[in-house]
């Protein structure tokens, strides 16, 4: 996997330092838009146009097991509110100029036809028990995932971000982080949608059982997915590793999405290079995720919503990133005094 352009990261590096203020000064904002100026080949970089969100949408077996506070009929009504623009991911994407498109990936019913374009089927397998998805669908899955992100980029995307929407995925999300990281189950399971004690607990074991089956397949990405993850996982791990191959940047959401990252990593090691990561999730499995990525997020915010919601709340720190490495004056073009050389100032 190529990574973003380490020399035109050392270019903006130093435009930064001619730049009016201290060098350093203005912390990972400058990390930022030099790692955005990698990314796009370019000095300075360029402000993005059409940033765009993915809301991969899939219902769980598992949730029929009182693992989320929701029931999971919750999952096709919020498709229709975010269909309609009333969901929370639609109105943070709406203020930082995002389009947002939504794809029912293992909805248990039925949604509109461009939703269901691609869908793979009505819910994923109860994975404590049985896999979530047939080696046929998991292809088809992953496969999806690739040709929408081909589609946002060749339609102009120029930053993407996956979103989720399901009740009771935090559940899938915690095997696949908790398996591919070796983690014990009740270091890394949190309270998802506001479970009560008795939910937590319901959750621990079907998470138990589910890693049980998982671990066998946590070297082979494809069969990790079939057993353990789901259509929409499986999309979204697609998604992410060629938004890579296509040179793309992509903002990362919590918990659901970042474990669908770590897996994409498999499929396409050096992927990570080319995502930042937008917030940190109070679920703890995120945080082990982050670290696994080697990945920091730009804000903690104590969300734990998805949707993509995390991600977008980050992104006006992206645009800043690239306005100040694009936009700011320079000592000479401001005619201010450096301070290794106070006659910059007044030079010609």
């Amino acid at each position: 996997m190529d990574a973003p352009d380490r020399q035109l990261y050392e270019r903006a590096r130093e435009r930064h330092r001619d730049l009016t203020k201290p060098a350093g000064s203005l912390g990972r904002l400058e990390d930022l838009g030099c790692w955005i100026a990698s990314c796009q080949g370019i000095v300075p970089p360029r402000q993005f146009t059409r940033p765009r969100i993915v809301v991969f949408a899939g219902d769980h077996g598992i949730a029929r097991d009182g693992v989320s506070a929701y029931p999971p009929e919750v999952t096709a009504q919020m498709v229709t509110n975010l269909v309609s623009g009333g969901a929370a991911v639609n109105v943070l994407a709406a203020t930082v100029g995002a389009g947002v498109r939504v794809v029912d990936m293992a909805v248990d019913a039925d949604t509109a036809p461009d939703v269901a374009a691609h869908k793979i089927r009505r819910s994923s397998g109860r994975i404590d028990r049985e896999d979530a998805l047939t080696h046929d669908e998991a292809v088809r899955a992953v496969a999806v995932g690739r040709e929408l992100a081909d589609r946002e980029v060749d339609e102009g995307a120029d930053l993407l971000v996956a979103g989720d929407m399901g009740i009771g995925n935090t559940t899938p999300a915690t095997v696949l982080i908790a398996t591919l990281t070796s983690t014990e189950p009740v270091a890394a399971i949190g309270r998802g949608t506001g479970i009560d004690d008795e939910g937590w607990m319901r959750k621990v074991t079907a998470i138990r059982d589910a890693m049980r089956r998982a671990r066998p397949h946590a070297r082979d990405p494809l069969a990790l997915l079939r057993t353990a993850g789901g259509a929409d996982f499986a999309a979204m791990a697609g998604f992410l590793a060629q938004a890579a191959v296509r040179r793309t940047p992509v903002l990362l959401d919590g918990v659901v999405v970042t474990a669908a990252a770590m897996v994409a990593e498999e499929f396409a090691p050096g992927a990570r290079r080319w995502w930042v990561a937008g917030h940190r999730s109070v679920e703890p499995a995120h945080t082990i995720a982050l670290r696994h990525l080697r990945l920091e997020p730009l804000v903690d915010l104590d969300m734990r919503l998805g949707e993509g919601s995390g991600a977008v709340a980050a992104l006006p720190l992206l645009r800043g990133a690239v306005a100040v490495l694009a936009d700011m004056a320079t000592f000479r073009e401001a005619g201010v005094s450096t301070r290794e050389d106070p006659s910059d100032a007044t030079a010609d």
